[in-house]
């Protein structure tokens, strides 16, 4: 009776080196997956995982530009809202003025003016 060990078993060497390079690529797969990225670190490719750091550091900054001129887009928005207000305010002030001036206008119809806010 002939011993057969893993060892010396052919078939079982080659299942044994599919079933390494299967749990290899899965776990490359897996990694991929959970980072979504293709080069997780500067192990699997240094050139371009440092160019994608570099990409990644520039798209921040362009985050952090355009979150610094909506921003100031806001501020503008709120200082011609303002502007707006005050124009109205002085139209209205304007009016009252001249309506105030009218010579012909009685003591009652001036403090009503007057009293008109």
């Amino acid at each position: 009776m002939a011993l057969n060990s893993i060892n010396t078993n052919a078939g079982a060497l080659i299942a044994l080196q599919n079933l390494n390079l299967t749990s290899s690529e899965l776990s490359t797969v897996q990694q991929r997956i959970s980072t979504g990225k293709k080069i997780g670190s500067a192990k699997d490719n240094g050139a371009i995982w440092a160019t994608a750091k570099n990409q990644s550091a520039t798209a921040r900054s362009i985050n952090a530009v355009k979150d610094s001129l909506q921003r100031g887009q806001s501020t503008i928005d709120v200082a011609l809202a303002a502007g707006d207000t005050i124009t109205d305010l002085l139209g209205k002030m304007k009016e009252k003025a001249l309506a105030a001036s009218d010579t012909s206008l009685n003591t009652a119809s001036f403090s009503a003016l007057k009293a008109d806010r």
